[in-house]
């Protein structure tokens, strides 16, 4: 029987109601009271690191989460976060990146109401992952929700209140779970030789810059100060507006020129970037040799930025760091 680690952060999973909102209260081994069934097929033990409204969570908590997980990573088969969906597409993605190459499960999940009450979509979620963790076939950092199962740099929340709030973007489902039987889509366990790698450094002076019409380039000016790179999220495929007192084009060179990082993706959800389309882009990409995020999801790429620039501050380093997939995050590249 397959031993699992369960880690409780909090969120909506957890959560009771107070005269505030709803908020954490429901601690780790209370959940497991829930979903009793999972003592068919794996034995559970439970640890609290934290518990947080997940719009709480930042870098800070996900090189804790990576720490915990490297600490008890020889004693458990598998490990499972339950963790508030509001920001568990970002955690799942840092922990993509912190834990890689990992043979054993890392599944994120949680639910769109508290487990608790009568109508909820939480017990199957935690009991789908639990599940899920103790499959031979499952390995990496992946999230299980809605009876999807999607890597760990491929979820998105696009639903605010439906069950079925996560989709994978710009990749398939690695699998699904119907009936208490996992389905897998992609196989590829055999695939991902060698040891599991921890990493323990994240830059957390990055920021995520959306694009609006109107916008112009003296907001990067006031930011100059305050960031080593900036991910800017453009319109369509790609590209800089050139209207406005302080264009973008001068910005962007004070950026490159003090070595600081500008990646460009796309506010599309779907698809992905491709700067060489127009001229908005291309000239631009030309003269400063940016890099662009192509398919990957802003998630992923923001806290890949946040990892890639963790590791080295080497241009070439953290351009060959960024443009190596890792657990399916990219599949176009330069």
């Amino acid at each position: 029987m397959k031993k699992i680690l369960l880690i409780a952060t909090g969120g909506t999973i957890a959560s009771g109601s107070t005269k505030e909102g709803l908020s954490p209260v429901i601690g780790a081994g209370e959940l497991l009271q829930y979903v009793e069934e999972y003592r068919d097929f794996c034995s559970v033990d439970v640890v609290q690191p934290f518990s947080l409204d997940s719009t709480n969570i930042y870098a800070r908590h996900w090189l804790e989460l990576a720490a915990l997980i490297e600490l008890h990573f020889s004693r458990y088969d598998g490990f499972v976060i339950s963790h508030g969906t509001d920001t568990m597409a970002f955690t799942a993605a840092a922990l993509s990146y912190l834990v890689q190459n990992s043979q054993k499960p890392i599944v994120l999940t949680g639910s769109q109401k508290p487990i608790d009450l009568p109508v909820t979509d939480a017990r199957t979620n935690l009991l789908d992952s639990l599940r899920f963790a103790a499959e031979p076939k499952a390995h990496g950092v992946n999230i299980v929700f809605g009876g999807s199962v999607i890597a760990g740099t491929r979820a998105k929340k696009e639903r605010s209140k439906s069950f079925d709030a996560f989709s994978s973007i710009n990749y398939p489902n690695k699998a699904v779970i119907r009936d208490g039987r996992v389905l897998f889509y992609v196989d590829d366990k055999d695939r991902s030789g060698g040891g599991v790698h921890f990493f323990h450094r994240l830059n957390e002076r990055i920021l995520l810059l959306k694009l609006m019409p109107g916008m112009d380039g003296t907001v990067l000016k006031h930011l100059f100060p305050y960031y080593d790179g900036v991910v800017i999220e453009a319109f369509g495929v790609g590209g800089f507006p050139e209207y406005g007192n302080v264009p973008f084009y001068p910005e962007i060179r004070r950026w490159t020129d003090a070595g600081k990082l500008v990646m460009m993706a796309t506010q599309v959800t779907h698809e992905g970037s491709d700067m060489e389309v127009y001229r908005v882009g291309k000239v631009i990409k030309e003269e400063f040799g940016l890099m662009e995020a192509y398919d990957m999801t802003l998630e992923a790429t923001v806290t890949k930025v946040m990892w890639a620039l963790g590791q080295t501050g080497d241009p070439r380093e953290f351009r060959r760091l960024f443009y190596e997939t890792v657990n399916h995050d990219i599949l176009l590249r330069e």
